[in-house]
This record gives C-alpha cells, sequence and structure tokens, in this order.
C-alpha cells in the first residue's frame, strides 16, 4: 500500500479527523478570492469537498489530479490564478522561495495565496518535536534558493519553514518577494488537531468530542493562538 492509499484508508476510517480537516478546508475556502484557484498538493483530493472547482495538481501522480507538475515549476500562464490553495505542502517543497517566486508570476494583480501549515509555538513544540515524524529545524533558512533535485523525496520535510517565514524571516521574505503582500497570519488547533491522530490510524477523541473542541477552540485563538496553535494559516496577496 503506498502513502496516498494510506492516507485514503485513514480518512474513510476517521470521522474526528474529517471533522477537523473540513475546518482547514473552510477556513482555505473563506480567505480565497474570485477567480481560478490551483491547490497544490493535492494528494487525495480532500479539499474538493469544499472547493469542488479547484485544479487539483500534485508533484506526483494519482487518478484524481487534473495536473502533474512540481510547485517549484508551476505550468500556467503568468497572471492566469485567481488563488493558490494549500495544505500542508509549503513545509515539503524543497526551496520555499524559488516556489513563492514562481507563484507569484502565476497569480493575476490581487490573487490570493491560501496556506494552512503546522505552527511552532511555545505549545506545539514538544509534539512536533519527540511526537511527530517530520523534522522541525528552526535554525534553516527558508528563503535559500537553488536548483530542484527531481530525485528528492517529496515527503522530505521541514515543519519549521511556515513559521520561520512569517516570524524570524518575515522581512527578507517581503525583500525577495515583493510582489507578495502577507497580509494575514492567523494561529489556531489548540487540542483537537492532535487528539485526532492526524493521518496515524489512532484517535484519541470522538467525532463529537472534535466538534465541541472546535467550537471552543475558535472562542480562544485569538488571544492565545500565536502562543499554543498548532496550526498557522497564510495569506498572502499578488500586489
Amino acid at each position: 500500500m503506498n502513502a496516498l492509499d494510506e492516507y485514503r484508508r485513514v480518512w474513510t476510517a476517521k470521522p474526528a479527523l474529517r471533522t477537523v480537516y473540513h475546518d482547514f478546508f473552510r477556513r482555505i475556502s473563506e480567505a480565497s478570492g474570485p477567480g481560478p484557484t490551483l491547490e497544490i498538493g493535492s494528494g487525495i483530493s480532500n479539499l474538493r469537498e469544499q472547493m469542488p472547482k479547484a485544479i487539483a495538481s500534485d508533484i506526483q501522480f494519482s487518478p484524481n489530479l487534473d495536473v502533474v507538475a512540481d510547485a517549484q515549476r508551476l505550468p500556467f500562464p503568468d497572471g492566469f490564478l485567481g488563488n493558490i490553495v494549500m495544505l500542508d505542502v509549503l513545509h515539503h517543497i524543497e526551496y520555499p522561495l524559488l516556489f513563492l517566486r514562481g507563484a507569484a508570476k502565476s497569480l493575476r494583480k490581487g490573487g490570493r495565496m491560501v496556506m494552512v501549515e503546522p505552527a511552532i509555538t511555545l505549545g506545539s513544540t514538544f509534539f512536533y518535536r519527540f511526537l511527530d515524524q517530520e523534522p522541525v529545524r528552526m535554525s534553516a533558512d527558508p528563503l535559500i534558493t537553488g536548483e530542484p533535485d527531481p530525485n528528492r523525496d517529496p515527503y522530505s520535510s521541514n515543519q519549521a519553514i511556515p513559521t520561520l517565514i512569517a516570524t524570524r524571516d518575515r522581512k527578507r521574505f517581503e525583500t525577495l518577494v515583493p510582489e507578495l503582500d502577507l497580509k494575514r497570519v492567523e494561529w489556531f488547533a489548540f487540542a483537537a488537531y492532535p487528539l485526532c491522530g492526524g493521518f496515524k490510524r489512532w484517535s484519541l477523541i470522538s467525532d463529537s468530542t472534535a466538534k465541541a473542541l472546535l467550537v471552543l477552540e475558535r472562542k480562544l485563538e485569538k488571544s492565545l493562538g500565536s502562543t499554543f496553535g498548532f496550526r498557522m494559516m497564510l495569506v498572502m496577496q499578488k500586489l
């Protein structure tokens, strides 16, 4: 069984996971604007449940995709896209700066890039560093560039990349990609996400508990999100 087949199996088997991720999907959809929408890293295309007209793309083939392409070399004309949306993709890209510059060209003026990613905060650090299989390297430079390796494992990652771009390296990002305005950074997700186990086979909560936790978390995220959140949403707009 390959990784995508396993994701499909877990997605079908875990209603709490679907509830948590539908909250992510709704946030992405509400933050998007008009125009053609490209989803990068579609995988098993769950986001289409919320955004059925999105163009589904990924670096590896799957029969549900519209486009197979490396995010660092998007095959779209300049100014074609109204939105680029992503869930758990930026921290897997080998050279985020190369991707961001190319994405900016593909977006029309006023177009948006909306990403939901891991957030490395006081509350989430232990979980991501010691209980999650993907690495967290806060000393990394997320804005280096180079020639993408076609043989690189697409699941290679550094979960710190989105947090670094939104915080420590934000001014460098603004200088290096001046055509993209980082309009919003929202920090959220406290308990429901880690307790549902993500795409692991286990879950410590039921679907009803996940729904109740999400209602409570919504009330707390503005005051506590940047300190304790497990997730962040970045909204960039083409100037």
